[in-house]
């Protein structure tokens, strides 16, 4: 479910207090905590450390990431592989070139 377009996109309003401080030259990771925040326009060219519930990944905002969420780029989830008798054949098998 979307947001009401009448309220507008969430923006953090710690997160664009962070933004105004910095230029995007600078090369320093803006850590943060919400993942629900929407990306603006403001956002581009700045790296942020979005929080995955263990630790903070780095997610570089270019254009095409507006009006997305930071959450999106940083996944949850670790995936490891599927198990089972077939998965353990495909990798007992050598690599062809």
């Amino acid at each position: 479910m979307s947001r009401s377009s009448k309220k507008g996109p969430y923006v953090d309003p710690k997160l664009l207090k962070k933004i105004s401080k910095l230029k995007p030259e600078d090369k320093t990771v803006i850590k943060t905590w919400s993942r629900d925040s929407e990306i603006s326009p403001e956002m581009v060219g700045f790296t942020f450390g979005v929080h995955n519930g263990k630790d903070f990944v780095a997610v570089k905002v270019a254009e095409e990431m507006i009006g997305h969420r930071l959450g999106e780029f940083a996944p949850t989830k670790k995936f490891i592989r599927h198990g089972g008798r077939i998965q353990r054949e495909l990798e007992k098998k050598p690599k062809e070139v």
